[in-house]
Parts: C-alpha cells; structure tokens; sequence
C-alpha cells in the first residue's frame, strides 16, 4: 500500500505530491500518528535544499512538526496510548516528515494536545516554540532582571520568545515593523524600535536601563548588527545560519531546535492556560504545500501556514 505525501523526489528538488509505501511496522520506541495538521516554515526550505540533515534523504515528504492521533504504539512508547491527540517535532525523522497522512514518530518528541488547543495552531506550534525555549532557557539562560534585545519579534519564533523571556521577569527591548509593534508590546516588549530604522542599534543601547545583557536574533541576516547593541562580554544567540565570530568577549550560539517532547510538553500548557499565544496559522491542502512554502520563504504569510486538508 501506499500513501500520497507532499515534498521532494531528489536534493533541491521542487515540492510535489507523489505516492511512497505507507509505514513500517513501528520500533518500541515509536508510534503511529494520523496526522490532522503539519505546518510549514522557513526550516522546510532550508531541508529542501540540504541544509539540514533531519536523518531521511528523498524522496522525502517534507514537515518536521505536526499535530494528530494516535492510531498505534511500539511496545515500550509509555507515556501515550491509541486515541490519544498529540502534536510532535519528530527530528531525527524515522522514514518520512509530516507532511503525509502517516507519520512514525519517536516517543520521546511528543506532547499531549489540550482540547483547547486547534488542531491548526498544535501544528504549526513545535517548531518555533521549542526554539524559542531554547534560546531564551538554553543557549541565554536568560534570568529576572537582566535586558534581553529580540531582533525581529514580529515573527512567531521572536514573538515566543519575547513572551517567554518576559515570563522570567526579563527587562525585552525589540525590534520589529511598525505593522508589528502593538502585538509585541502586547506579548511583553517594553519598548519596541521601528527594523527599518538603520540606528536601531544605538536606540536600543538608548533604551537599555543599564546594559544590554543578551540579544536574540529572529531576523534573516541580522546577527552581526545585532551584536554591536550588546555589552562587552554579553550572550547573543541566533536563530539564523549566520553567526557573526565572536567580538568583546561575546558568546555567540546559533540554536538549531531540538526536539524534546517534555520541554514541548511544558510549552504547550503555557499556550493552553493563554500564558503564551500566537496567531492562527493559514490552512492549505496538501497539494498546495509547495506554493505555500514559497510564499513562506518570500515572507507573504507572517502569520504562518498549516497543512490540514488532503493528509487525514
């Protein structure tokens, strides 16, 4: 039997629809999901293009998050039985990516999905949330008190971590478009500079009550200016391929996410008691993943899209 999946039949490939074998019988450590929504972001591009090896080569289906239920367990998945609703990073991939109807996926990467929580949000939500918990626990280790600069909040992975830095009672500066501004203010900034202006840097330095401690960097080719609004010896930390070297004594970290399904777990029930929100992302079918990426990478769907037609 086979499956029809969205993504790439050679390296670089474009995305298509084709048919590939359904799944295999599960390992110990696995289940099967049926999947209801697989998001897509700017991640997919960068495995499109090899970028990222997420341990399965093409023909691949595309989709390192998803949100779905589960219709079979391996022996020793504890945690989760048939039934249950989940959403998952699961990287390393087992044999195919989410953007398929069936998705192998290692125990370990899940997290149970609240009743509350749309099937749309709960997959496209562990991608950015976990980077964002990465960066501002992990590669910052951010604490109450000290300023945080986010360049490019007005993303969804620079808006979470606005919202969870300013969750352990961190001072946040940001920069994002005007459009942007009142949401970021919302998820937590205390003051937020126009991204266009190009002194924003020395603003943020204005603004800063002391120092800048840290600076995250959400925006495509912003980690070198972002850094020269840091503190000698202070942390950045970027979400983009492009970390600048180190300068003045700064630590400088790119965070490439990592799936973890208890951290996922944690973050998902701060969206569910609304300690955390983002924006509902825009559902497409399964056939239109390829020009739903594309329009991802050109920066058209900043609210994000969702696979959820055409894979359950």
């Amino acid at each position: 039997m086979t499956m029809l999946v969205a993504g790439v039949r050679t390296p670089g490939g474009k995305v298509e629809t084709f048919e590939v074998d359904e799944p295999r019988p599960l390992a110990a450590d696995e289940v099967l999901i049926d999947v209801r929504s697989a998001g897509v972001g700017n991640w997919d591009n960068i495995i499109r293009t090899g970028g990222w090896d997420v341990g399965a080569s093409p023909p691949l289906a595309l989709g390192v998050e998803a949100a779905g239920v589960i219709k079979a367990v391996g022996a020793h998945a504890s945690g989760f039985g048939v039934d249950d609703e989940v959403l998952c990073h699961p990287v390393p991939l087992r044999d195919q990516g989410t953007w398929a109807p069936l998705l192998i996926a290692p125990a370990g990467s899940l997290a149970h999905k609240p009743p509350q929580i749309s099937w749309e949000t709960a997959g496209f939500f562990p991608v950015p949330a976990l980077t964002a918990e990465q960066v501002v626990g992990e590669a910052l280790d951010l604490h109450s008190g000290e300023t945080l600069l986010v360049h490019g909040a007005g993303g969804i992975t620079g808006g979470l971590i606005v919202q969870l830095a300013a969750l352990r009672g961190v001072d946040v500066l940001a920069t994002a478009s005007l459009r942007s501004a009142d949401r970021v203010r919302a998820n937590g900034a205390r003051e937020v500079i126009d991204y266009s202006d190009p002194m924003w840097p020395q603003h943020a330095k204005a603004l800063a009550a002391g120092s800048i401690d840290a600076v995250a960097n959400a925006a495509p080719r912003g980690a070198a200016a972002a850094m020269t609004a840091l503190a000698d010896g202070g942390r950045l930390a970027t979400i983009t391929p492009d970390p600048p070297p180190s300068t003045r004594g700064i630590s400088v970290t790119a965070v490439y996410v990592r799936s973890d399904g208890a951290q996922l777990d944690r973050l998902t029930a701060l969206l569910d008691s609304h300690r955390l929100s983002m924006p509902t992302p825009r559902s497409c079918s399964l056939d239109q993943a390829g020009d739903a990426l594309a329009q991802v990478v050109a920066g058209r769907e900043p609210g994000g899209v969702v696979i959820t037609k055409g894979i359950s």
